[in-house]
């Protein structure tokens, strides 16, 4: 996205105050956004056709006149044709007796019709009258047909973190021929300052970039922080969490824009922070900036709101509901289980794989969900969980290395718990003068936990059908199922605060 910002907190699509800029193709008047990609048709009556309303309950008037307000549609030469008698009337006083309209938008044409109450409940049904759509040629054949329209989108929150995603190009590329870029060396790519990275401006760009995301939901935009990925840690993975536990009951889904770098982490360390949150949360970002030509950003940005939304009944575009309440990751046409994904390439589209659990969903032409695969969460209580022991490192088992040297008194300089990565389903060098069993014994004694995981990329772990294996076993070193390497040390981190929850229990479906 080229230019970033607006002052506002919150960037926000279909709620009052709202301002995207006028190319987006969110347009709003009084507060109200009509959520339509598509443009204006001309009508060759100059006539408008009912696009979206906002209604809401009201006390009932005691004057007919009182509850119907001028309202003008747009046509082609400007001219207002007002129509509160004919579209009031025609509804009937037991439908608008209890209705108060705020704003209406009218398209050109009657065959783009498309209907939305924004906000709040709907508490009467708002027939339309061949008559308030401009003629009997405009005619809608039956109002039970409308009532599809008439529920209101899902509301997502979109939580900016920074990453490719949102790159100024200009800034952060070179171009040395067509279609050949790469980042100013030295330089990771421009991140601005989140204080001139505004809400209002980023959901104008994305609108603008992606008009498709409006089909989907009414979307609101926070700036979190605006950095590379790899400067995310903790702290920032906290702050997430607690932002997504207050607005859980707020929003039916959430979007999280992240660089690639340490995407899997993030999403890990959320999927365990907010147990039993049951709403998707869907991590995306790009390869590319969105404002490049060849980006992948747009596909994934549309990917994910498409399986954030599948889950919510409201949602028009879902052809049923599907059981989806879990942190993903939503890239190069794959949504995965975000805490099983690792980034696998550095440059091509379908960097990120999961190599240890089935995709959750396939998207192409069709979006071919994995129903038995998705986490069953039902039963769980949510119970939120803010706390991470940052002492942790992996320590990689490498041949000829003697861990006395190479790591030694790790408990004694503060690490509190390794991620031990061992050969195949558990072996290691079992030979004393090897090192590694005589100093995994000392750590231990001193109160290191040590989890147990693989070199490999899939497979279950056996370190019981090894010498060596047995011996950590005996030690108190734990093991089990396996995990990705980026998830076993964010599940250290977790269990070294609440030392209730051994390593070895699923939490969030990571083992």
């Amino acid at each position: 996205m080229g230019g970033l910002g607006t002052p506002s907190s919150r960037g926000r699509l279909g709620h009052r105050g709202a301002s995207p800029s006028s190319s987006s193709t969110a347009t709003q008047r009084g507060g109200l956004a009509c959520s339509s990609s598509r443009g204006p048709v001309p009508s060759p009556k100059g006539r408008g056709v009912l696009l979206s309303a906002r209604a809401k309950g009201g006390k009932k008037s005691s004057s007919s006149s009182s509850s119907k307000k001028s309202v003008e549609s747009r046509n082609g030469n400007g001219n207002g044709n007002p129509l509160s008698a004919e579209f009031l009337q025609a509804t009937g006083s037991s439908a608008t007796s209890n209705l108060e309209v705020h704003d209406v938008e009218f398209l050109q044409d009657a065959q783009e019709l498309e209907m939305e109450i924004l906000g709040g409940e709907v508490e009467s049904t708002l027939p339309l009258p061949p008559t308030a759509l401009g003629g009997p040629d405009q005619h809608i054949s039956s109002v039970p047909q409308l009532q599809h329209y008439l529920k209101p989108l899902p509301r997502v929150l979109l939580l900016h973190t920074g990453g490719t995603l949102g790159m100024d190009p200009n800034q952060s590329y070179i171009e040395e021929g067509p279609g050949n870029v790469h980042l100013k060396e030295g330089t990771g790519g421009n991140y601005p300052a989140s204080d001139n990275l505004q809400p209002g401006e980023v959901l104008s760009d994305l609108l603008t970039a992606v008009p498709e995301l409006t089909n989907f939901a009414h979307l609101d935009v926070e700036i979190v922080f605006n950095m590379d990925s790899c400067r995310l840690g903790p702290k920032q993975w906290i702050q997430l969490a607690k932002l997504l536990d207050r607005e859980r009951r707020n929003y039916d889904a959430f979007l999280i824009v992240h660089g690639t770098d340490t995407m899997s982490f993030t999403a890990a360390a959320l999927s365990l922070m907010l147990k039993g949150f049951k709403k998707p949360i869907v991590l995306t970002g790009s390869q590319l900036p969105l404002a490049m030509p060849r980006s992948d950003a747009r596909q994934n940005l549309i990917d994910s709101i498409t399986c954030a939304t599948a889950a919510c009944l409201t949602n028009p575009l879902s052809r049923y509901p599907v059981h989806f309440e879990e942190v993903a990751i939503c890239f190069g046409g794959k949504l995965m289980r975000g805490n099983r994904t690792r980034k696998v390439h550095s440059s091509v589209y379908r960097a990120f794989d999961s190599p240890m659990y089935p995709n959750l969903a396939e998207l192409g032409v069709e979006v071919d969900w994995n129903h038995s695969n998705l986490l069953e969460a039902g039963a769980d209580v949510y119970q939120p969980r803010f706390k991470l022991n940052t002492n942790v490192i992996r320590v990689p088992i490498c041949p000829g290395v003697d861990p006395r040297k190479a790591y030694g008194d790790l408990h004694g300089r503060g690490v509190r718990g390794i991620v031990l990565e061992a050969f195949g389903v558990g072996n290691m060098p079992d030979n004393n003068s090897h090192g590694w069993l005589p100093w995994l014994k000392q750590q231990r004694k001193k109160g290191l936990l040590v989890y147990l995981c693989s070199q490999c990329s899939a497979g279950n772990l056996h370190p019981e059908l090894y010498r060596s294996g047995s011996v950590a076993l005996n030690m108190g070193i734990e093991s089990g199922r396996q995990m990705t390497p980026e998830c076993a040390v964010i599940k250290m981190m977790f269990c070294l605060e609440y030392p209730d929850i051994p390593l070895s229990q699923p939490i969030a479906g990571e083992l």
